[in-house]
């Protein structure tokens, strides 16, 4: 690219909608007709739940210290810790 005095820039611009559309079909098609993104989230929940359980006293007190900084959701947040 020349930047000199006399050469005219051309603005360009692309637009992937159409693109990111394709994607995203090809994501859910993929995935297929049986999967239950509520069961999934379930055994998410679930998973976490476990993770966390049977913590001795330290780990509890750094659990509670990564909740209150924001690092990891609360027992009962449902969702990823707000930022």
């Amino acid at each position: 690219m020349n930047d000199s005095p006399g050469h005219d820039r051309v603005a360009f611009s692309l637009d992937l909608t159409l693109e990111e559309s394709r994607r995203r079909a090809a994501v859910v098609a993929a995935l297929g007709d049986d999967w239950d993104p509520l069961a999934v989230l379930r055994s998410e929940d679930e998973a976490h739940r476990l993770l966390y359980s049977g913590l001795d006293a330290e780990q509890e007190r750094t659990y509670a210290m990564l909740v209150e900084a924001g690092v990891l959701p609360g027992r009962d947040a449902g969702d990823a810790a707000s930022h």
